[in-house]
């Protein structure tokens, strides 16, 4: 009896481990390569979330996000923006990598277009999708709203907030969720003013929720601002939202 209880967890612990596995998915933009990663429940029909990450490119942040997000009973597919050689080194090449494409909005909103397709094409409800993103994602994930892209909710984590002042507001008809570092000194009263109002007149529904005593990447483990309590507490918060938005 104790033999067959040892080998049903042993086999329970193999399939949770198995469960955790990120699958690797190729596509393309062009002859750009591009490298994806999806969660291990791929091919069921469930609701999905495309997570963009932050400037570096696909991070461990986001790979975790992916895998919190399967347990939730969610199809996660993490987007590669860059592409295959282009994968900043340090944080001067990933800032102007990131640079390039907020100024090009365009690029930006069709490679999360691109992987919008190959989360639906892993068995995603089209009809149920939602985009979270962190640091330059979470800028992505606004780009998702402002282009009208069809998913019923994004979620923007410590996000780059301000737009180019030549950008006019449009329609946003979508549930957004701002999850802001209060000490981000990248987003000043005037930028969260400015998104503020876009949200507004873009008859959005939408929340900001600040998190107090944190810097910028507070979410990050891998961070000097991560902040454990906030993090958790984002989490929780991001979860919440894809629950009432997807199920």
């Amino acid at each position: 009896m104790k033999k067959l209880s040892f080998i049903l967890l042993m086999f329970l612990y193999g399939a949770s481990l198995k469960a955790q596995n990120l699958k690797a998915v190729v596509y393309a933009d062009g002859v750009q390569k591009l490298n994806g990663l999806v969660t291990d429940n791929a091919g069921k029909s469930l609701p999905g979330v495309l997570v963009l990450p932050a400037w570096k490119g696909i991070d461990q942040e986001a790979k975790t996000a992916a895998l919190e997000l399967e347990k939730q009973g969610y199809i996660a597919f993490v987007a590669d923006i860059y592409g295959e050689g282009n994968y900043p080194a340090d944080n001067t090449a990933a800032g102007k990598m990131a640079g390039t494409y907020r100024s090009n909005y365009q690029a930006y909103q069709h490679r999360i277009e691109l992987a919008l397709e190959q989360l639906k094409k892993a068995g995603a409800l089209p009809g149920k999708i939602a985009v979270i993103g962190y640091c330059f994602g979470g800028s992505g994930a606004l780009e998702v709203a402002r282009a009208g892209f069809p998913v019923l909710g994004i979620v923007s984590i410590h996000g780059g907030l301000a737009k180019d002042s030549s950008r006019v507001n449009g329609p946003l008809n979508i549930k957004m969720l701002i999850e802001n570092a209060a000490e981000d000194h990248g987003v000043t009263p005037e930028v969260m003013s400015k998104l503020v109002t876009e949200m507004n007149d873009g008859k959005a529904d939408w929340q900001v929720i600040t998190y107090a005593y944190c810097k910028h990447t507070f979410t990050d483990p891998a961070s000097p601002d991560y902040n454990p309590v906030m993090a958790r507490r984002a989490w929780q918060h991001t979860l919440f939202f894809l629950k009432e938005v997807l199920q």
